[in-house]
């Protein structure tokens, strides 16, 4: 029996890396999925990889820090398959490396607005139609950088904090209505963001090597593994916890 046979699930940030890997394995435990972006040639990709392995899967393009287009992509998510049981909110950002005050506000605004803001929308119209229908699970991405701090990345630490936070009080909020909510917090994980800093900057290839006491980086299926466990009734006494999926970078 697969682990989520029957259930349906929503995916955001999913035409690449850790949303990708995501979907894929949510499809491979049996759950009819929904491929959320504003990368549209992406997500239809990652529904074809779907389709191609006999699972059921469609494509909606979301900007999850638009309301009202969050509130069509479960709408949409609902209509197509008649009800919402996971959703793993994992689209987000990076943003130019800078200490605090040298930050732009520019780039805050853009970076709080995806990774805060959005996680936080999703969950504002994911939670009711999962009220309504009597429960559901949801995981949202933070990162290490939720959990501890790092130079140069203001916005982005404040962001995945501010995520892991958010987790925290709606897992409270809804611990007696039959929705779970947890967190998973990468480390660094080998995805195209990381590729483009990497091409940027050759040197972080090793850096990042060196921060894991594993002595590598994390792959996008380690962490879709750990959101899809999350999201099954195997983990059906979690609620409002923070996984760290890192190679032990946060134990050091």
């Amino acid at each position: 029996m697969k682990s989520l046979e029957g259930k349906v699930a929503l995916v955001t940030g999913g035409s690449s890396g850790i949303g990708r890997a995501a979907a894929l394995v949510f499809a491979r435990e049996g759950a009819k999925v929904v491929i959320a972006d504003v990368l549209v040639e992406g997500s239809r990709e990652t529904v074809s990889m779907i389709q191609r392995s006999g699972g059921q899967a469609v494509a909606l393009e979301t900007d999850v820090t638009r309301a009202e287009q969050v509130e069509a992509m479960v709408k949409g998510a609902v209509a197509a398959y008649g009800r919402l049981d996971c959703a793993f909110n994992n689209a987000g950002v990076g943003g130019a490396r800078a200490p605090t005050a040298e930050h732009t506000e520019e780039d805050w605004d853009r970076i709080i607005r995806v990774n805060l803001k959005g996680v936080w929308l999703c969950m504002k119209y994911e939670i009711p139609q999962m009220l309504e229908q009597g429960g559901g699970v949801i995981v949202n991405t933070a990162s290490v950088a939720g959990l501890v701090g790092f130079n140069g990345t203001p916005a982005y630490v404040a962001s995945k904090h501010g995520v892991v936070g958010l987790t925290k009080a709606a897992a409270l909020e809804y611990a007696q209505s039959g929705i779970r909510v947890n967190a998973v917090c990468p480390g660094v994980i080998h995805t195209p963001m990381i590729d483009r800093t990497v091409s940027k900057l050759p040197h972080m290839a090793e850096v990042y090597r060196k921060m894991h006491p594993m002595g590598r980086l994390g792959e996008p299926e380690e962490i879709a593994e750990a959101v899809v466990w999350l999201s099954s009734d195997a983990a059906s006494f979690v609620t409002g916890h923070a996984m760290a999926v890192d190679g032990g970078l946060t134990v050091q």
